[in-house]
């Protein structure tokens, strides 16, 4: 019984896992029950008994990467308490991505297919921005008390546009960088965008 209770939570967590491979490369629109079953070895029925439709495969597979965003955020707040470094390192989680697999954030390619979304997968693509600049405007905030902060040019606009900036920027500079010369063209914007927003370390001004 053992045995076959880890079987089933292995197939649940390769399902989301290629769920997710595939809402990267090609949209929430872009793949069916047909395309994981193929990858995965599996028959669709099989899809069908962990996840009922496509909506919940969605919603399940969002709600997974949340967590796992939550996760790796937690871990940035227990490397350091400099928000400089806080945010050197969040943006070093989306350079891996594009480093890794030429992938782009999943939520970033389900925002483009907002409209089309089931609303429970819409919800989830919503709630995943409104975490992610929370965290960032709360970095930004502690950012603006440090002595060394270029305070003139931050309180011209509050942490929360700040933070909207800053991850629009981000998504945005995944999109282009993955339709022209990759990393390079990845790096070169975020510079420019910390810079613009006096979020980059005092040493990279």
């Amino acid at each position: 019984m053992k045995e076959i209770l880890m079987e089933e939570t292995n197939t649940y967590e390769q399902i989301m896992t290629v769920a997710k491979e595939l809402i990267q490369n090609y949209g929430y629109n872009g793949f069916s029950y047909a395309d994981i079953a193929a990858r995965v070895g599996i028959r669709k029925a099989t899809i069908h008994y962990h996840f009922p439709n496509k909506s919940y495969l969605a919603k399940s597979t969002v709600a997974r990467y949340r967590e796992n965003f939550r996760q790796k955020l937690r871990h940035i707040e227990r490397q350091t308490n400099d928000p400089y470094h806080q945010i050197e390192m969040y943006v070093q989680m989306y350079h891996n991505v594009l480093e890794e697999s030429n992938n782009i954030c999943m939520c970033g390619m389900l925002a483009a297919e907002f409209t089309t979304l089931p609303k429970d997968v819409s919800q989830e693509v919503q709630e995943f921005f409104l975490e992610n600049e929370e965290w960032l405007a709360n970095v930004i905030k502690s950012l603006k008390k440090l002595e060394i902060a270029d305070i003139d040019r931050l309180d011209k606009r509050s942490e929360q546009n700040d933070a909207w900036l800053l991850l629009s920027g981000l998504e945005g500079a995944m999109l282009l960088a993955r339709t022209h010369e990759g990393l390079p063209r990845f790096c070169s914007i975020v510079q420019r965008l910390l810079k613009a927003l006096g979020l980059a370390t005092p040493k990279h001004r």
